[in-house]
């Protein structure tokens, strides 16, 4: 089996990111931000002018991951947000980390400067990951989504100093191992 393919989106995987986002187990949609089951939500993503970057990972013609890069308004405009899904069948075997390494790559396209992501506490294996990719913990916020069940869960913020880093990274000259051309 071949690696997934990562490329931006585009209006023709729209239907394919609906059936990804459609054949999520209800679990995985509790920590989705957006109402992506909401056609009009996910239209939007290909819009001209859309705020933002997203990339999507194709297996054959099927959408597997999903990474998002949503840059912050206002006094926060150097900040951007990063929001990644990888669908059942695809985990552990890497998609997570390349997302979010390309991720990382569209931030630094996009000029922010720091790039955070929210991850239930319990999270273990993504809070590893994110911290191998040089994410570090800045806040706990206890008690502070409710699942599906009602359940109360702790959200950890983990934030990535872009401007510091990708100017490391340059200066060792393996910039293409974070997907620079």
């Amino acid at each position: 089996m071949s690696a997934p393919v990562v490329t931006r989106l585009e209006p023709a995987h729209l239907d394919g990111v609906r059936a990804f986002l459609g054949g999520l187990p209800e679990e995985d949609v509790t920590f989705i931000k957006e109402d992506v089951r909401n056609p009009s939500v996910i239209e939007g993503w290909a819009e001209p002018g859309e705020r933002g970057r997203r990339l999507v990972a194709l297996d054959a013609e099927h959408v597997v991951g999903l990474v998002s890069i949503i840059p912050l308004l206002g006094w926060s405009s150097h900040v951007g947000e990063l929001r990644l899904v990888v669908g059942a069948g695809s985990r552990g075997r890497g998609l997570g980390r390349e997302l979010a390494r390309r991720g990382l790559r569209e931030a630094v396209d996009l000029g922010l400067e720091k790039l955070f992501v929210e991850v239930v506490a319990e999270q273990e294996h993504a809070i590893r990951m994110f911290g191998q990719l040089g994410f570090r913990g800045e806040a706990l916020l206890e008690r502070h989504i409710r699942d599906r069940h009602g359940d109360l869960r702790d959200l950890l913020v983990l934030a990535h100093a872009v401007d510091d880093e990708w100017a490391s990274i340059a200066s060792l000259g393996i910039e293409e191992d974070f997907g620079a051309p």
